[in-house]
């Protein structure tokens, strides 16, 4: 029987106050037990309700059940864990990946195998998280990624108890997993999240992690990281861009090492992306190439000059691609890939291809089709 255990079970049989218990009662009931003072139970804030006044209710309700003590029994009932086994999660090599930006330094930093948390910032569809994976692809590190949202709690990162076949189980979370594993932990989205997520601060330290809910000590093993990767820097959009985006603690973003800003690839760089996707669609074309890449540079300039609100990311390039593969026309191609804009902007935009494709589009089955005749309409951009 574990000395936790024992404790509990010592201060259940002296419960005369509903669960509740000064320090002094419990540090006098660890040494009766020839035990250290139980700073692993002190330390528990969820039970402190006063100065030196502990409720260890919760703790002895759930005794029966789980932690021990069925009445007739000396011996413990431990809660029933979910066993999952895993058998590899390092990520697929994708051969039309081409490494740029942060790629090289974000493989020193895996390979050292050092705890280096790292932020990853920048634009969506820019290839942060496809970056991540596939430097660890690459050096065959295995990785687990984790998609934050502002309903994700310490349940979903840390693990809780879930229902199974009508049976309370304790279900370990993914951070756990990637810290007894030594993988590298992806929170993607992370500007998404709340102030749960404050649950990750020792860990984010690169320290053992006291679960409180097993009594289990989780100790990083080597290799493990955190790699976070976000649109925004974690102080919310100005711009309203990224509504969904959330401001998060100071105390929270210091634990990260570092902070990059990822930027889209160059021209050169894009373009032999687009022609690695075209030759994966068995639809190459690389004059087309060369013309999405530039109709998308010159958009960007114009967004970060302040001309427009939108831009054409690499991943809208990638759909454009497979749209193209599909359809065979540049111009329908584009049109639906650029329907998700609202009416002036998507217009600006295919005015604009038109006059970087100018011998393309008009013979391109514009006219094939009443909904794409906006092709033809003269939208200044």
């Amino acid at each position: 029987m574990m000395n936790r255990e024992v404790l509990i079970e010592k201060l259940a049989s002296k419960n005369t106050k509903n669960g509740v218990f000064l320090k002094k009662e419990i540090v006098a009931a660890a040494r009766d037990l020839g035990q250290k003072v139980p700073f692993w139970l002190l330390n528990m804030t969820e039970h402190r309700i006063g100065r030196g006044k502990y409720d260890l209710s919760p703790l002895m309700a759930g005794a029966q059940p789980a932690l021990v003590a069925v009445v007739s029994a000396p011996k413990m009932v431990i809660q029933p864990k979910l066993q999952t086994v895993i058998e590899n999660l390092v990520p697929q090599v994708d051969p039309t990946y081409v490494p740029f930006g942060f790629y090289r330094d974000l493989t020193k930093v895996l390979k050292s195998e050092n705890f280096y948390p790292t932020f990853i910032s920048g634009l969506s569809g820019n290839g942060k998280t496809t970056m991540v994976e596939q430097a660890c692809a690459k050096l065959k590190r295995e990785c687990i990624r984790v998609n934050i949202s502002i309903e994700t709690d310490e349940d979903d990162l840390i693990g809780g108890n879930t229902l199974i076949d009508g049976n309370v189980v304790y279900r370990e979370g993914p951070v756990l997993t990637a810290m007894k594993r030594g993988a590298v932990l992806i929170l993607d989205e992370i500007d998404r999240g709340s102030n749960k997520m404050m649950c990750l601060q020792a860990i984010l330290e690169g320290k053992p992690y006291f679960n409180k809910k097993t009594g289990e000590t989780v100790y990083p093993k080597s290799g493990f990281n955190v790699i976070a990767t976000a649109n925004t820097k974690g102080k919310g959009s100005d711009d309203g861009k990224f509504m969904s985006a959330q401001i998060l603690d100071d105390a929270f973003l210091e634990r990260f090492a570092i902070t990059v800003e990822q930027e889209y690839p160059s021209l050169k760089i894009e373009k032999e992306i687009i022609l690695n996707k075209m030759e994966k669609a068995n639809k190459i074309d690389e004059e087309f190439a060369d013309k999405l890449v530039t109709w998308a540079d010159i958009i960007r300039k114009t967004f970060y000059d302040g001309g427009v609100e939108e831009l054409i990311s690499t991943r809208r390039l990638e759909h454009i691609v497979n749209a193209y593969a599909m359809f065979g026309s540049r111009a329908k191609a584009i049109e639906l890939c650029v329907n998700r804009f609202d009416a002036d902007t998507k217009s600006a935009f295919l005015d604009l291809y038109k006059k970087v494709d100018v011998d393309a589009m008009p013979d391109d089955g514009v006219n094939e089709d009443a909904n794409y005749n906006s092709m033809t309409e003269e939208v200044p951009f």
